[in-house]
Order: structure tokens, then sequence, then C-alpha cells
């Protein structure tokens, strides 16, 4: 003590702790306010515990990540997993050719059509539209029975002529001929193609016999084609002609050439009656774009749908991938589970 008002300094009691102020005295005994000692004694006794809790701690948030998906899984719509095999089909549906090589951009975007087509086709099933396992429909089928309730309606007249008047331009043709071929293996062929045609032989009769061009049997038509749409080597051979004549052997590293002009028809802007037809497609399609858009859109809300970018084998730039992945669908949007 320093005197009677003075104060206790600071001490050191057991290990670790210091005082600022003095005990409490009661019965010649110190007492600590607060059972620091009980604390303390606490304290140790639960130290030997805290690795244990901190372990159970970790495996319970493990158990709360969902498990990775198998090797093959390489998208998920909702509950449901898609395999990469389904993808292989899609390709050899749309692409055909199973040795032609796609690079990752180009997969990127069938892989997302892909899903696309999974998402639409399970909302048709969802609507009663198609029919699933055993009843299942082409994919087409399902898609067009989303859309049908959607472009009932025709494009109406006011709504063709407005979009012709938007889109004149469009409508213009360059000068163009209408135009047959004959195309041979070797200059001696084509030689006697054209000798049988100076002879008055018919251009499409010879074309049909002679020609290796895949139009003989339609006589040799192409169509009608501008300057842009010829190979430049043909362009003042073909433009040169007037209507029936024949042109000479034209060589190329191909095969040996033989050109008629049917007809030449000048530059022109379509008119709105002869373009209608084709007005109504391209409205019909824009309908039908805008409506799958919104549909997929709706799909993509209603369940969550992602693909699992580490196992596809071609580096994926996509919509779907884990960056992009909606947040998860509420209990209320699940589907039911499969049957």
């Amino acid at each position: 003590m320093n005197g009677a008002g003075g104060r206790q300094p600071s001490r050191q009691v057991g290990r670790g702790f210091r005082l600022s102020r003095p005990p409490l005295v009661h019965g010649g005994r110190a007492a600590f306010p607060g059972g620091i000692f009980r604390q303390v004694a606490l304290r140790a006794s639960l130290a030997p515990l805290a690795p244990l809790v901190a372990a159970a701690l970790l495996l319970a948030d493990a158990c709360r990540r969902p498990a990775p998906p198998a090797p093959d899984v390489v998208a998920r719509i909702g509950q449901t997993e898609v395999r990469y095999s389904e993808f292989q089909r899609y390709l050899s549906r749309t692409v055909g050719d199973a040795e032609t090589v796609l690079a990752s951009d180009v997969l990127s975007q069938l892989f997302d059509q892909f899903l696309r087509e999974k998402l639409l086709v399970r909302l048709a099933v969802e609507r009663g539209l198609a029919g699933a396992g055993a009843r299942a429909v082409a994919p087409r089928q399902a898609i067009d029975a989303l859309l049908a309730g959607g472009l009932r309606e025709p494009p109406g007249t006011a709504e063709i002529e407005r979009y012709y008047r938007q889109h004149r331009q469009e409508f213009s043709r360059p000068e163009r001929v209408r135009l047959r071929q004959i195309l041979t293996e070797d200059r001696k062929t084509a030689e006697q193609a054209l000798r049988e045609i100076q002879g008055g032989a018919d251009f499409a009769l010879v074309a049909r016999r002679l020609s290796r061009d895949p139009s003989a049997n339609a006589g040799g038509y192409q169509g009608e084609l501008s300057r842009r749409e010829l190979p430049p080597a043909f362009v003042d051979v073909i433009f040169g002609l007037r209507p029936g004549e024949v042109s000479r052997v034209v060589a190329a590293e191909y095969g040996f050439h033989l050109f008629q002009v049917i007809e030449r028809l000048p530059d022109q802007v379509v008119p709105l009656a002869a373009a209608q037809t084709e007005v109504a497609g391209r409205l019909r399609r824009e309908r039908a774009d805008s409506l799958l858009g919104k549909l997929v859109e709706e799909g993509r809300a209603r369940y969550n749908i992602v693909a699992y970018e580490r196992n596809l084998p071609f580096n994926y730039g996509g919509a779907f991938g884990d960056s992009h992945a909606a947040k998860p669908a509420t209990a209320d949007s699940q589907p039911s589970p499969r049957r």
C-alpha cells in the first residue's frame, strides 16, 4: 500500500493476466471480480475442442455444397442433367459430317442452340403440347407447337405495305441473267457438246447427257444470277452473251464449262405486288424469332440452366457458363420430379 488514500499499483497475478485494480478482501482472502479464474479455467478446458469444432464446421459446409457433376454431364436444366452424348447426337443432326472440325466459338454457339432447344422442348412438354418419354416428338415439332399459338394470325396487308416501304431498298435487284451451264471433266467432251449445240441440239438435252454438274438433270439451269454472284473469271464471258447465245469452252481448275444465257433481266426495284409473298415470309420469321426469344427467357427464369464448362472438350464461351448462371428457381417454380 502507498498510504491510506494511495493507489494500488498494477500487479502480475497468475500467468498472463494483469490486474489494474485491487482485489476485494473477504475474510483475509482476495476475491477477484467477475469470477475471472472460472472463465480462465473454462477456456482452458475448451481449448482442446477447438480443432474438432472447426473440423465439424468445415464438414457441415461441405455437406451443404452440391456434389460436382459426373465427367459426362455438361449442363443442367433445373434438376435434369444433360450429358455430352446428347450434344453429340445434336451435332450429328445439325452439322451432319462427323469429320468436320469446328472452332470453339462455333461449338459454343451450337451448344447454346442445343440448350435452348432442350429448354423449349421442356416448356412444350410442361404445357401439354408435346409428349415425354415414349411419347416424345421431334424437337422441331415441339417448338412448332409452342409457336403455333402466337403465330395464328398471318401478317395483314397494312403491315406488309409498311414493311415494304421501310425496306424498299432491300428489294432492289441488280442486272441479272437466267443461265444454263454444262460442266465436263475434259476439253474433248466440252467441245463435243459445243459441236452438237451448234449443230442444232437443245442445250438442256445435251446438258442432261454430258454435263457432270449437279444441275444436269435440270438441263443445267443455274437460276437468276447477278455479276456479284458469279466467279470473277466468268463474269465478262457470261454478261457478254445475248439471250440464247452459247459461250466458247471456258477452262477452269475443276473442269470445262459451256454457258447459255436464257434471258437478261435489267436492274429494278421489285414492286410490292411481286414482293408481297417474300415480305409476309420475313414478317413471320421476325415474329417467330421474337416469340422464341421470349420463350427462352421464360424458361431461363423458370429453371436454373447452367453449362459445366470444365466438362466440355472445347473452350466454351457461350451464354450459359457458370458466370452467366441464373439464380436458382424457387421451390414453387421447380418442376415436379420426373416419373
